[in-house]
């Protein structure tokens, strides 16, 4: 089960903004140091490649990057950017699709694992990143840390960020581990523009859990791609798996 229709062509094609947000180099410089360091002389291969925005900065550095993308449209955007033959994507489920390899590394980062709406699809997801790894390769994960002890009691609603021409809301249902995020973009008028996606969030102890049934253990965690340290205050989370050196590659 995924969210599909939020991932159309009209969301492709705004979906790069240069120099800010995700694109801002803060966000996204210490991004591509730690992976341009995890993936060392290997090639990687990004689950949810989207449009490209951390694939191509590691390309740019020498590194052989391969992906896996279900919007055919991200990819048509990706397109614009670089050729097949420089940057092969597959399109397919990351949860099920495969690409020739083997890889070095495997990365999913900006939340894209929450993109599987079911506990079976992210743990098939750490299955197919086993699959595409050399032994003793890694899987890093970047996801967000669920906001519940935030959410009064009785309400299913957190307000996550609020800036001058945009809300960014939340609503849970907690017994099924689904947020969906309402993002609502404004200007001067009385027009606004409403995007909602769906998530299954995860705590970091259950993704262990879905790890170690791949072959995995945990190398490490952080409360971000600095190196900062992971608190019970942490927003976020970037952890690095490593596949058993016991483990073939399966491609």
């Amino acid at each position: 089960m995924h969210d599909d229709d939020a991932w159309d062509s009209e969301t492709a094609q705004s979906y790069d903004t240069p120099g800010s947000g995700m694109f801002a180099p803060a966000v996204l410089g210490p991004t591509v140091d730690r992976l341009a360091a995890l993936a060392g002389n290997g090639p990687a291969l990004e689950f949810a490649i989207g449009t490209g925005r951390v694939a191509l900065p590691l390309l740019q550095r020498g590194i052989q990057v391969a992906g896996i993308e279900k919007s055919p449209a991200m990819i048509a955007q990706l397109r614009t950017k670089v050729d097949a033959a420089k940057l092969p994507v597959v399109l397919g489920d990351m949860a099920t699709a495969t690409i020739d390899g083997p890889y070095s590394l495997v990365f999913l980062v900006y939340n894209g694992l929450s993109n599987l709406l079911t506990q079976a699809e992210q743990v098939a997801c750490f299955r197919n990143a086993a699959r595409h790894l050399t032994p003793g390769g890694r899987f890093v994960i970047e996801l967000w840390v669920p906001e519940l002890p935030k959410l009064p009691p009785g309400q299913q609603a957190i307000v996550w960020r609020s800036d001058p021409g945009y809300i960014g809301l939340d609503t849970y249902d907690v017994p099924r581990q689904i947020v969906v995020s309402h993002h609502f973009r404004f200007g001067e008028g009385r027009q606004a523009h409403l995007l909602r996606t769906t998530h299954r969030f995860v705590w970091p102890a259950e993704l262990d859990l879905m790890a170690q049934g791949a072959g995995f253990s945990l190398e490490s965690r952080h409360a971000d791609w600095a190196g900062s340290e992971f608190t019970a205050g942490s927003r976020s989370h970037v952890s690095v798996y490593r596949l058993s050196e016991g483990r073939p590659a399966t491609p």
